[in-house]
């Protein structure tokens, strides 16, 4: 079993941080590189070719073992979510009356993009709805999510967990579906790759997007994307030099090239080889690996775990324990209870956790302690 990793970061013993789905807090040896990298460019005589490339190759190699990715060349930097998204909504074709399928109050970024695709396509945008009730409400969404998967369905487009409750979506059974009937698979895994674990080679999404400041604990405004095979040959939503084939060859650059590396590199953001953010995203994705992300979830389970029957015993609900992702978990507080109580105890108890709608969001992570639950715990006592 993974130990505590609180050491590894700066954080306040009086500070209850459960929020990891806001943001992650910054591993120490992360400030460090980007400290050490930010000065780099005081002295740019010492930036040479390999410094454009090197780095990230590093993080496509890096990225693609966190997920099982057979080629790292199928891996493509990127500022955000939106950014990759609108590559691969770029190279989608859609006739009137195809369905690109959504869940009900899906992240903003994975659903204004295929919005407009819809509505400039005379497509259906198609979003299930989430179950009201509580007991059984993750079979239920699975359920109704592959029931809509249909011959018209052009895409489905989902997180892993859902980014407000933790909702955790059957992405191989989805799968499954989107290819029997043709369609594509879009994977927002932005709230789940780093700590719940994720394999390309098995899942076969088409696409699977990730920023890199919540679960891969790497800075904002950085974040990697794979693309399938469906997305060979495509248009980038951007030109830029380092993209085209032989862009290593600095004193030829003008000799313009029509030809892209190859794979995912075409979808890469202009710039990508940020002397700062990368080395900063690579050196965090070797920590998850070197922790690995199984243990990672199984710590987070076993932290949980009590703690979450206890809250159940005193009349709250969240998914079975065999049906949800540890990190990332909805509680569901009986009509009784008073949110806002429960937000001042919080803020008093300098315990930091999210609200969405009626569902508190509880999102820990390996530098969190039994301390930090029992503060989570106490935030309750209002209602005892």
């Amino acid at each position: 079993m993974l130990s505590c990793q609180k050491h590894l970061f700066d954080l306040p013993d009086d500070i209850h941080y459960l929020n990891g789905a806001y943001m992650s807090p910054q591993l120490l040896v992360v400030e460090a590189i980007g400290k050490e990298r930010l000065s780099i460019k005081n002295r740019p005589y010492l930036l040479g070719i390999d410094d454009f490339f090197q780095s990230i190759q590093e993080l496509k190699a890096a990225f693609a073992q966190l997920v099982n990715i057979a080629d790292p060349n199928r891996v493509a930097i990127i500022p955000s979510v939106s950014y990759g998204i609108a590559n691969a909504a770029r190279n989608i074709q859609l006739s009137k009356g195809q369905k690109i399928i959504l869940v009900e109050e899906q992240f903003p970024s994975n659903y204004y993009t295929w919005e407009k695709l819809a509505r400039q396509n005379d497509a259906v945008l198609q979003v299930i709805k989430a179950p009201l009730e509580n007991a059984g409400r993750t079979q239920s969404w699975n359920e109704a999510l592959l029931q809509s998967i249909d011959p018209q369905t052009a895409m489905v487009a989902i997180g892993n967990v859902h980014w407000a409750d933790g909702t955790l979506f059957d992405l191989h059974r989805v799968r499954q579906k989107t290819k029997a009937v043709g369609a594509l698979l879009i994977v927002d895994g932005t709230q789940s790759v780093g700590a719940l674990p994720f394999d390309v080679e098995r899942i076969q999404p088409d696409a699977l997007i990730c920023a890199g400041y919540k679960w891969l604990l790497g800075p904002y405004s950085f974040g990697m994307a794979y693309y399938g095979e469906a997305f060979d040959g495509g248009d980038p939503i951007e030109e830029n030099w380092i993209n085209r084939l032989h862009s290593e060859d600095f004193q030829n650059l003008v000799r313009y090239q029509s030809e892209y590396r190859p794979m995912a590199s075409r979808y890469s953001v202009g710039e990508q080889s940020n002397f700062i953010l990368a080395p900063m995203q690579l050196t965090a994705i070797r920590q998850l690996l070197d922790w690995g992300v199984q243990h990672i979830q199984d710590y987070c389970q076993n932290l949980l775990s009590a703690p979450l029957q206890e809250l159940q015993n005193m009349g709250c609900s969240c998914a079975p324990e065999s049906l949800r992702a540890h990190h990332l978990v909805g509680i569901r507080l009986p009509g009784h209870f008073d949110l806002e109580k429960l937000k001042a105890a919080a803020q008093k108890r300098q315990v930091f956790i999210s609200f969405r709608g009626n569902a508190i969001r509880l999102s820990p992570n390996v530098y969190n302690t039994a301390e930090d639950m029992a503060a989570f715990l106490d935030c309750f006592e209002v209602f005892r």
